[in-house]
């Protein structure tokens, strides 16, 4: 696993999935000062990434661990611009519903609707039907979307949508490992598994596919 330093001797900062997890796994520790042991270290690995997605992500973990509004909204700001929008959009769903329970519900609603959009443009099912749960709960009626032709993606894995949208935009192996944190050979793997569900045989036939 690849690491990365740089906040004094022997300190090492995992760069995986599993790191950007750790406010939630804070959070299930049974101990009362394990949540709050872990904020030093989210913020650290956060500066060693030195990207905004990375800071906004530090951010809502220290908005999980402290309940602490503008927490959240600092981690909003940094994702302004920063290329994230699932992980956006997951914290705007967090924030409304922090919002909501604080019975603000008026104010709950515009995080929690730009969530709802973003979710349905990207096709991710489950939080999008939390997002419309949280946004009904706030007294909001929302209608049913119709159902929409169905899309190339849908035969895909999420895994394998992300790889082939990076893949359709020009990204080589490494570098869409790089941005997933997965290696080039498992980039491979998704691709020729995708491939195969699409009915095409190499990268420039995803050109002519709608992947929106």
């Amino acid at each position: 696993m690849k690491t990365s330093s740089g906040f004094g001797s022997g300190y090492h900062t995992p760069t995986t999935p599993a790191t950007r997890s750790s406010p939630v796994c804070a959070l299930r520790m049974s101990t009362p000062a394990g949540p709050m042991s872990s904020t030093p270290r989210l913020e650290a690995w956060a500066r060693a990434a030195g990207q905004p997605w990375a800071h906004a992500l530090a951010a809502r973990g220290r908005a999980l661990l402290t309940d602490n509004e503008d927490d959240y909204l600092r981690a909003l700001t940094a994702h302004e611009g920063a290329g994230r929008p699932f992980e956006q959009a997951r914290t705007e769903l967090l924030y409304g519903e922090w919002l909501r329970r604080a019975r603000r519900r008026s104010d709950a609603r515009a995080p929690l609707r730009s969530a709802l959009k973003t979710f349905e443009r990207l096709r991710a099912r489950i939080w999008l039907e939390r997002a419309r749960t949280e946004l009904q709960a706030t007294g909001e009626w929302l209608v049913a979307a119709e159902p929409t032709a169905a899309s190339p993606l849908d035969r895909l894995t999420s895994q394998e949508r992300q790889v082939v949208r990076l893949a359709a935009n020009g990204g080589t192996s490494r570098e869409i490992a790089a941005q997933l944190f997965l290696s080039p050979r498992t980039v491979e793997h998704h691709l020729y598994r995708a491939f195969r569900k699409l009915s095409i045989r190499s990268r420039r036939d995803l050109a002519r596919l709608d992947l929106s």
